[in-house]
């Protein structure tokens, strides 16, 4: 049965809200259990976003399509995957997942659940690093077989929190969640704006190279309804 409209934008906003808590949760978490070594904190909250994000695409990829990505949500778009009167909607309910997500966690710890980030996250250097953790992760999107999407996903972001100067956000929505959480994960809001035109601009090169490299081409019409990221017509 086909997904409603109204379900794939729950899994969106339902998968974006858990996404923030895995990545936030995680790391308040690791920050008060490393005595502050910063190392074995970044590693406890990379392995649990590699395995919650690993989990979150393979539970609502089937809905929604699983993007939880205003950057992955465009770049379908413009392949033909899924109509544009659907990419604003999308965009939506990610931001506003995300934003509860961050809400959510706060609740869950017993901190104020209102508050804004103090972590400066700026520079040509973190931009570069954006945007080459957000085309890197198209790229794998993109590319990888249909049946291991959720796995290859999970272990490139995993990798990529080490390797970009960043620790790779690479979403737009995930940015503009964390901005809202003074914590490990945090990212001041004045930060955010770079952020984000980073990470489309990575996801546009993403696909650019996707295209080089004998990649598809977009359809020319947009197909009835939005494949899920382990979908071979999503791939």
């Amino acid at each position: 049965m086909t997904p409603t409209l109204l379900q794939k934008l729950l899994s969106e906003f339902l998968g974006t809200a858990l996404l923030l808590a895995v990545v936030i949760g995680s790391g308040i978490m690791a920050e008060g259990l490393a005595q502050g070594n910063v190392a074995l904190a970044l590693l406890c909250n990379t392995l649990a976003t590699v395995g919650g994000l690993y989990i979150l695409i393979e539970v609502f990829g089937p809905v929604g399509g699983a993007h939880f990505n205003p950057a992955v949500s465009l770049v379908m778009t413009l392949r033909g995957y899924m109509p544009w009167s659907l990419l604003g909607l999308y965009v939506v309910v990610q931001l506003a997942g995300a934003a509860c997500g961050a809400w959510l966690t706060h609740a869950m710890f017993d901190v104020p659940v209102w508050q804004w980030a103090t972590k400066v996250r700026s520079g040509p250097a973190l931009w570069l690093a954006e945007g080459v953790a957000t085309a890197g992760l198209l790229l794998v999107i993109l590319r990888a077989p249909a049946a291991r999407v959720a796995a290859m996903v999970a272990a490139y972001i995993g990798a990529a929190y080490f390797f970009t100067a960043s620790t790779s956000f690479a979403n737009p929505a995930a940015a503009f969640g964390r901005m809202f959480s003074d914590s490990f994960a945090g990212i001041q809001p004045a930060s955010v704006p770079a952020f984000m035109l980073a990470q489309v601009a990575g996801a546009l090169v993403g696909w650019l190279l996707h295209r080089a490299l004998g990649g598809d081409r977009p359809v020319t019409q947009s197909a009835p309804d939005i494949p899920p990221a382990n979908h071979p017509r999503a791939a």
